[in-house]
């Protein structure tokens, strides 16, 4: 697949996007009359019935965006705010992600942490801030829900893009890290 979005506006949320995000909220039409009023403003939604929310470190997120969408299924809604990445998954993703995470040894306990930042997973209980549907400084939409029912990857999707972004930036080599103390000498200009 090709990276997120081609078309000449990707970061626009279109009026049926709109409708999905303010779905989320517990008053909807107090969300669509607030972006009416003020479109560039964000608001704060709850996670954990229209979606949930991850959200990795900006560069780390960039990375398994782009592990999703040139090796994988693509992305559902994705956000930039604040030097992160938000990544909107299914419901329920936010309780299952950590402990998939720690089966694979991923996670904050796990053996393998040198390369996946800690994700926070925003799920039930929580809420986000959404950047707004107009394309705003300091806060974007990457890929912007642009469908009233958005594909969402689930938490194996996202465990795959970590784990594919975390090997993908570190290098891995067969050979044994130099000794700083050997003695090296130049042989390539041996007569």
């Amino acid at each position: 697949m090709s990276s997120p979005r081609n078309d000449s506006d990707a970061s626009g949320v279109t009026p049926e996007g709109v409708s999905w995000l303010a779905s989320a909220g517990t008053y909807p039409r107090s969300t669509l009359s607030h972006w009416a009023e003020r479109p560039d403003a964000p608001v704060v939604l709850p996670c954990g019935v229209v979606f949930d929310v991850v959200s990795a470190p900006a560069i780390f997120g960039r990375r398994m965006l782009d592990r999703l969408w040139e090796d994988g299924p693509g992305s559902g809604p994705v956000a930039e705010f604040r030097g992160r990445m938000l990544l909107f998954a299914a419901p329920g993703t936010a309780q299952r992600l950590p402990a998939l995470m720690e089966w694979e040894e991923w996670g904050a306990h796990g053996a393998r942490t040198d390369g996946v930042p800690p994700l926070l997973c925003h799920g039930t209980g929580d809420a986000v801030t959404v950047p707004a549907p107009t394309p705003r400084s300091g806060a974007r939409w990457l890929v912007a829900p642009d469908t009233r029912h958005p594909w969402l990857p689930g938490p194996e999707v996202l465990l795959w893009a970590a784990v594919r972004a975390a090997r993908a930036a570190v290098r891995i080599s067969i050979f044994p890290p130099a000794d700083r103390d050997a003695n090296v000498y130049d042989v390539s200009r041996r007569r």
